[in-house]
């Protein structure tokens, strides 16, 4: 019989670790922060007129100076922000503000952190999940879940999808320009459909998604952009989503969430043309990316544990993948549906771009 020794530990090692744990609580807390900041225009303000004091600040942006002072504070020790020098003004710095203050830019991620209070508050629900192997359903959380998931996808939506991601599917644009159809499964609030309607305006664009309250703000956002006759919105699941003949099936950030993903590939390939496209877009990462130690893989693994495998498990198929499955396991549910032809036709850090074909 043989016994092994436990490696020593140092106090040094035990002290790093615990400084890290506490930055990590600190990143936890500052959410909150930025969420707090996006909700109220903070950044904007800072962007637009700064610098400021906390007083300008308030006035900008409508809230109470003690606030404002609060929580520029912690912006300030999270070097979100800059304080002058011998002043009291604080400004944003220039390489900040893509990724604060304008919604517009491809870098733009303070949306992302308004989907914290659905997330957190799921905490009781994820213990019973846990101990019993259910699930939290999409449905069970805040509507903040879809608006601030939205925001973090939409940038990449909205700067790659029209001019680099769909150019790059064999033959699609050249499909959707005649006036092909379109089916955008899993559509959430509708960011992606809207912008094919927008860039395609002789397609039929089809939105479906599973959740009542995505959909009846995807119909809002559809008639405030003025195409609410173009584009039609359904709650529908992936496994029976209605119509055939489709040129284009779209499936952006949610086969990964879908309890049966067999099934949902099974029902794209029946909805299809013959010769039309599967697009797929998934995070762009995999099992050998748990210990990669990039900010996004960290993003991934813990999103994953805490909101993808859940939702998924909730449905109670015999699937419940996480985010991170990889292009293998795509790639054989679609062999398995019927499609014979896969590539990767494009990519980001963080997503990447399949095309499935029969």
């Amino acid at each position: 019989m043989t016994t092994t020794t436990a490696p020593a530990v140092t106090a040094e090692e035990t002290t790093a670790f615990h400084q890290r744990l506490i930055g990590d609580a600190g990143a936890a807390v500052r959410g909150l922060t930025v969420a707090l900041g996006e909700r109220l225009g903070l950044y904007r303000a800072l962007a637009e007129h700064g610098p400021l004091t906390p007083a300008a600040l308030a006035r900008h942006s409508g809230i109470t100076e003690r606030y404002a002072e609060e929580w520029l504070h912690a912006q300030l020790s999270a070097d979100y922000v800059q304080r002058l020098p011998g002043d009291d003004r604080y400004a944003l710095p220039a390489a900040h503000v893509p990724v604060l203050a304008d919604a517009g830019s491809a870098a733009y991620t303070a949306g992302f952190f308004t989907a914290l209070k659905a997330l957190y508050a799921t905490e009781d629900a994820l213990v019973d999940a846990y101990r019993t192997g259910g699930g939290v359903g999409w449905a069970e959380h805040d509507p903040a879940l879809d608006t601030g998931m939205g925001s973090f996808f939409e940038p990449s939506y909205q700067h790659r999808l029209v001019p680099e991601w769909l150019p790059a599917l064999d033959g699609v644009t050249g499909r959707l320009r005649a006036g092909g159809t379109v089916a955008d499964v899993g559509c959430g609030i509708g960011h992606t459909t809207l912008l094919i309607a927008e860039a395609f305006p002789e397609a039929v664009v089809h939105g479906f998604d599973y959740s009542a309250e995505a959909v009846a703000i995807a119909r809002r956002r559809a008639a405030e952009a003025g195409l609410a006759g173009r584009v039609r919105f359904e709650v529908a699941g992936a496994e029976d989503f209605p119509g055939t003949g489709y040129d284009l099936v779209t499936f952006f950030n949610c086969l990964h969430d879908m309890g049966d993903p067999h099934s949902a590939a099974a029902r794209v390939r029946a909805a299809l043309a013959d010769d039309g496209t599967w697009m797929l877009v998934e995070t762009n990462a995999s099992a050998a990316d748990v210990t990669a130690g990039t900010p996004a893989a960290r993003m991934f693994m813990s999103l994953s544990a805490v909101m993808c495998l859940p939702v998924a498990a909730a449905q109670q198929g015999p699937h419940a993948l996480g985010n991170h499955a990889g292009e293998d396991t795509y790639r054989a549910f679609a062999k398995a549906a019927g499609f014979t032809r896969w590539r990767r036709a494009a990519e980001t850090p963080v997503n990447a771009v399949y095309e499935a074909r029969p």
